[in-house]
């Protein structure tokens, strides 16, 4: 038998050569700038001994769900999670997924029909992008948070299809790798007043931006104006798995069709049980202690890149994510190599994840890490820019 297929060796060696090789790292003690566990909820104590008495209150023993939530895997907690999920962020319904990969590819394969119209952010997710894929409807991208171009690309097409086509529009409250976020009022405005369906990924507001971390689209109140809202309980609440939220509809729907959803094992009660108590503790006061100290970090931030004078190397952000534009593979992992060195552990973003001339340092900044590191850390990278 053959070793490796000899195209599948060319393309390995294709992305050697361009300096985009991936591979997985080594765990490390380094200072923590990578990670999206913003409000160190991770590795929160409380929450792992409130998970515990969760389960031991419950008589819950089980290590595994047995099946997909069809057949066994529908525990009592799921049921427990969705009503605290609706109640949280004032939807009329949740349906948890086991990852945000999974919710994304469930519902754009499935949700946009043929001969429906979706269109997307240039910088959106790898996850949507592959749902879309799978999916039937036609799909066009605009430009990254422009309205205008969405406004010129919606007209065009809504001048030559039916009453009965569908539209859909698909945006991050925050861009995963770019840290930035839409005029989510003007976007919502435009798609209520065109009939166009608006999803939003909250994956990386969700617990950093609003009052109680609830996301941008409570934040601003426009709950109603969003058809579907997609969560995720792997970043600000330090678990795993994620949420779609919408009206009853939207879940029997999906609940029927998104073959992401039925056709995999449920997530384990453990897990269930540790966004249950992580979504406790975001709300309470320690929590809400937690986001200040992470808000507080994020404006030292920002404030030390303009007293450095290296704000012009970033894109705009209000989030917990920062990204530093070093274009090149080889000159963005050199610099992120030197850093390492330097104790800091910040992720070299790469073409083609990104666009070639657009690979970054993307920076996660947490509530646990401290002034002093952040300070220390922008002056070391300063020298490199």
């Amino acid at each position: 038998m053959k070793e490796f297929p000899k195209k599948l060796l060319i393309k390995l060696a294709e992305r050697e050569k361009n300096s985009a090789l991936r591979s997985l790292p080594n765990l490390n003690k380094l200072i923590d700038f990578t990670s999206n566990d913003y409000l160190g909820f991770a590795k929160n104590e409380a929450i792992y001994a409130h998970t515990f008495q969760l389960l031991l209150n419950k008589g819950i023993s089980e290590n595994g769900s047995t099946g997909s939530r069809l057949l066994s895997g529908n525990h009592s907690l799921y049921l427990e999670l969705e009503a605290q999920l609706t109640k949280c962020y004032k939807s009329k319904s949740a349906l948890v997924f086991n990852s945000g990969y999974d919710a994304n590819i469930g519902f754009f394969s499935t949700v946009p029909q043929r001969n429906d119209i979706l269109f997307y952010d240039e910088n959106i997710h790898a996850s949507i992008r592959d749902g879309i894929k799978m999916g039937n409807a036609k799909s066009y991208k605009f430009k990254h948070n422009d309205l205008e171009d969405l406004k010129s690309k919606y007209e065009a097409e809504r001048s030559r299809t039916s009453k009965e086509t569908a539209f859909y529009l698909i945006t991050e409250s925050v861009f995963s790798m770019d840290g930035d976020s839409p005029d989510l009022k003007d976007f919502a405005e435009f798609c209520t007043k065109e009939n166009i369906f608006l999803i939003v990924d909250e994956a990386h507001a969700i617990g950093v931006l609003g009052k109680k971390g609830e996301g941008l689209v409570q934040a601003l109140g426009l709950e109603k104006e969003v058809f579907a809202r997609i969560i995720t309980f792997g970043k600000a609440l330090g678990s795993h798995g994620a949420a779609i939220l919408g009206n009853q509809q939207l879940k029997s729907y999906l609940i029927n069709f998104a073959r992401s959803f039925i056709y995999t094992t449920g997530l384990p009660p453990h897990s269930i049980a540790t966004i249950i108590s992580a979504s406790n503790f975001l709300v309470s006061s320690e929590g809400r202690a937690q986001d200040k100290v992470l808000k507080k970090n994020i404006s030292f931030f920002k404030n030390r890149l303009k007293s450095l004078k290296i704000e012009k190397h970033f894109i705009t952000s209000n989030s917990a994510i920062h990204c530093c534009i070093i274009p090149g593979n080889e000159n963005i992992k050199s610099v992120s190599k030197k850093l390492f060195d330097e104790g800091f552990n910040v992720k070299a973003i790469l073409s083609p994840t990104v666009s070639e001339g657009e690979e970054r340092l993307r920076f996660c900044i947490h509530s646990y890490n401290t002034t002093e590191e952040i300070g220390l850390m922008l002056q070391v990278l300063k020298t490199y820019l």
